[in-house]
């Protein structure tokens, strides 16, 4: 598949064209993300996002779950059998004026007039006409994965008023955030560290302050990131309740000009830091770390309420005892 544009968390579009076989493909796909994650899934395969939607949700059950309306056909079929209710982007009040116009089912949206439709009501209610009647208005969207900042930040699970844990919390999400920096394949160019106390009691005063550092060259090294973290702040320390680092002014690995005589970074350390992941990725985070990273550290955040992971961990799902 050439482009797949994750919607929601629970619904994807995919362009399969050039792909034959879309019934055998969509059921190999349900039945991948079944064995995977326990979960049952509907495929539906159209020339439009519109309909391919509408088909994945609501003829699971007649079809076993993959169905395929490309040919003219079965799309009028479904079309002349769907309340116009059940459209993708009709609401209550939309369904309301269209029964007014006639409007009924799915049929008679995609037969109506778009620009009647566009001067009526919206341009979406447009498109979804177009769509239905089989002309791709809405493209997929392909996200930009790299990100231009990226920042780690979490409330402390109680008051710390010594600068050495704090130190330890600044290192673990400077940790954190490198890791996304070197998977992105992004150098650092300045750092913003923050804290703040609690914003909550009225009775408290409050406190908030944060310090830029520009770093002498662009950088993945978590230990460069690291002690610059830790200089910033020394500059700020005081009693927290929560810290925040922020990685800014990223540029790609090759892709910048610098004037001749300024450092780089060796490239000794890029191949440090390549190890690194490569380790952690495969015997997990934070097999390897810097030393100021504690394993099990007491500031770490409340987590009493937190969602179990019942599909990603065995020892969390549920036991059922008959009696």
């Amino acid at each position: 598949m050439s482009a797949v544009e994750v919607y929601s968390i629970d619904e994807a579009f995919a362009d399969m064209t050039g792909i034959d076989g879309r019934d055998a493909f969509g059921r190999q796909i349900r039945s991948h993300v079944l064995r995977c994650t326990g979960i049952p899934v509907g495929v539906g395969a159209a020339h439009t996002k519109n309909l391919a939607n509408h088909t994945a949700k609501r003829l699971q059950v007649q079809t076993g779950g993959v169905v395929d309306i490309c040919d003219p056909f079965k799309r009028d079929w479904v079309l002349r059998n769907t309340d116009v209710s059940e459209v993708w982007g009709v609401g209550r009040k939309m369904k309301l004026h269209l029964d007014a116009m006639g409007i009924k089912t799915a049929m008679d949206l995609a037969k109506a007039d778009p620009w009647t439709l566009r001067n009526k009501f919206s341009v979406v209610i447009d498109k979804t006409s177009r769509e239905l009647a089989g002309t791709s208005c809405l493209e997929l969207d392909e996200p930009d994965t790299t990100k231009q900042e990226i920042c780690c930040s979490r409330m402390f699970g109680k008051r710390l008023t010594e600068p050495a844990p704090i130190k330890e919390a600044v290192a673990t999400y400077m940790m954190r955030a490198s890791e996304k920096l070197r998977a992105q394949k992004s150098l650092c160019k300045k750092i913003r560290v923050s804290i703040r106390t609690g914003m909550f009691n009225p009775k408290e005063a409050k406190y908030a302050n944060g310090v830029l550092i520009d770093l002498p060259y662009p950088t993945d090294d978590v230990r460069l990131l690291t002690k610059a973290a830790m200089d910033a702040l020394e500059r700020v320390f005081r009693e927290y309740s929560k810290a925040e680092v922020l990685l800014m002014n990223f540029c790609k690995i090759g892709e910048y000009t610098d004037d001749l005589f300024a450092t780089t970074q060796p490239a000794d350390i890029t191949n440090l830091m390549e190890v690194l992941d490569k380790v952690n990725g495969r015997w997990g985070r934070g097999t390897l770390r810097p030393a100021s990273v504690p394993i099990d550290p007491a500031w770490q955040m409340r987590r009493m309420m937190i969602s179990r992971s019942f599909t990603t961990k065995l020892d969390q799902l549920w036991i059922v005892e008959c009696k």
